[in-house]
């Protein structure tokens, strides 16, 4: 039995909805990050953790792809050309979506305010919209980034982007607004949306 630490309004989104597409029972713990419940399990005190036979495995990347591999599905085999280009855009998205959205989060309500510089955001905004494109060029011919199937940097992606909807950050990329609308509407995504 898994047990997923961290509230949907964070990366733990990500890991429950894995967990969901896998039809893998789990146990939630919504605690927010630096929490007793967190910090017993990860002394930084972030989340996701996702628990696993008593021992806690940390950063949703790393656990979406340990979940991947462990039941074959969302991903493609070790060691092939489809793998190492799945790493590469998991690696590109972190650079460019996931690390923009954190700093503008940084900036607008987790660090303390004395240390917030707001004019940040536009710069992030400018990368953010530059990555997109650059996205596009990557992406395959299916409903994936991949093409026809879906893997690890999917679940990064359209998290990042629902992120960017909340924070404000403009999605320029037609392609990419449906691809969010299509993947928010999947029964799983639904599902861990609504713990």
């Amino acid at each position: 039995m898994y047990t997923v630490i961290g509230g949907t309004k964070s990366r733990a989104m990500r890991v429950i909805w894995m967990l969901e597409e896998l039809e893998q029972s789990f146990e939630h713990v919504a605690a927010p990050p630096r929490s007793d419940d967190v910090v017993a399990v990860n002394p930084a005190g972030k989340v996701p953790v996702l628990v696993v036979d008593q021992t806690p495995i940390l950063d949703s990347t790393a656990i979406l792809t340990y979940l991947a591999d462990k039941h074959g599905s969302f991903t493609y085999p070790a060691g092939t050309i489809e793998r190492a280009r799945q790493d590469s855009l998991t690696q590109f998205l972190l650079d460019e979506f996931d690390a923009a959205l954190w700093m503008a989060a940084r900036h607008s309500f987790i660090l303390p305010e004395e240390l917030r510089q707001s004019a940040v955001k536009d710069s992030l905004k400018w990368e953010f919209e530059r990555s997109q494109r650059t996205l596009i060029g990557r992406m395959g011919d299916g409903d994936y980034l991949m093409g026809d199937t879906i893997t690890v940097p999917d679940i990064i992606l359209a998290h990042c982007m629902g992120w960017a909807i909340s924070a404000r950050f403009p999605i320029s990329q037609s392609r990419l607004e449906d691809y969010t609308i299509r993947m928010q509407a999947r029964p799983a995504f639904e599902r861990a949306s609504a713990r």
